[in-house]
């Protein structure tokens, strides 16, 4: 994937690409900003390390993963927010304050993980929040460790949890691709397509929206969980979703149920409602060892 166009953060010497290709349309962060809704992207590595001869910003924030590899920490191709202008932060600046995380300044609701793990302390999380780990931390196969994903996960859900936002929260896990590896199953095709590139996998007949010429869709199944004090306990949901079920519940819960439009796969998805029960809940948080995945006792 290319890096985005309107990012000028690098791990080198070298900006990003023009941002003469920034992509137009809206998305889920358009829909709260009209609505006034608190939201924010917190990615690992989003704060520069400092600027190249040319004044750009510098990414270069690094780890080391569980496998003793150093790793650079931002992916700039990552971030579904900085390829819209209206949603961008190319410059990578800070939020003007803490109380400013989550509303519209000069970090327009991008930040650095770091950012999160402030607010969520000083009490001022946003209704809205999407997490993206560091590179060494973010399970991709070639340089992170499903270890070194656990620990992000438990170390963040603890703090969640420990927090005064655990009674109204709902944490959304998601994954993004599998590489074919998680699944035999063949892939329910709900959407057909109008390229020859998938003709191999998405031979039905594709939908036109308004002209937009939409993708093959679904892949293959990819695990998703919901924890929240307000998940079905014991359960495993049969209900088709994907990742965009994901904005739709934000549509739903925040929105009204307005959608993003213009072929987006939200007006198509299923909503994530059967895996949440609001009567109740179980407030009690579970706590995990980061290190081991099991749990430690309160």
């Amino acid at each position: 994937d290319p890096d985005p166009a309107f990012d000028d953060c690098s791990d080198s010497s070298h900006t990003s690409t023009s941002p003469l290709a920034v992509a137009t349309g809206k998305n889920i962060g358009d829909l709260l900003n009209t609505r006034n809704v608190s939201w924010g992207w917190f990615q690992g590595g989003f704060a520069p390390s400092g600027t190249n001869p040319a004044g750009f910003a510098v990414c270069g924030h690094t780890h080391q993963n569980i496998g003793g590899n150093t790793v650079i920490d931002y992916s700039p191709h990552h971030n579904p927010f900085e390829y819209y202008k209206s949603t961008a932060n190319p410059k990578h600046l800070p939020p003007s304050s803490e109380a400013a995380i989550g509303h519209t300044d000069q970090a327009n609701h991008q930040y650095d993980l770091s950012d999160f793990y402030t607010t969520l302390k000083d009490g001022n999380m946003p209704a809205v929040s999407f997490l993206k780990a560091a590179e060494y931390q973010d399970a991709h196969p070639g340089y992170s460790d499903p270890l070194d994903e656990q620990t992000f996960l438990a170390s963040t859900i603890n703090q969640i949890e420990k927090s005064k936002f655990w009674k109204n929260t709902a944490i959304v896990i998601s994954y993004d691709d599998s590489d074919g590896w998680y699944d035999h199953q063949k892939p329910v095709i709900v959407n057909g397509s109008n390229t020859s590139l998938d003709a191999a996998i998405c031979s039905s007949k594709p939908i036109r929206l308004a002209n937009i010429p939409v993708r093959c869709g679904f892949s293959q199944r990819l695990p998703m969980l919901v924890i929240s004090p307000w998940s079905r306990t014991n359960y495993v949901s049969h209900q088709l979703t994907n990742i965009a079920s994901i904005i739709k519940f934000a549509e739903n819960n925040w929105l009204g149920g307005k959608r993003i439009g213009g072929g987006s796969f939200d007006a198509i998805s299923n909503s994530l409602s059967g895996m949440l029960q609001f009567f109740a809940p179980h407030i009690d948080p579970v706590i995990l060892d980061p290190a081991t995945g099991a749990v430690v006792k309160n």
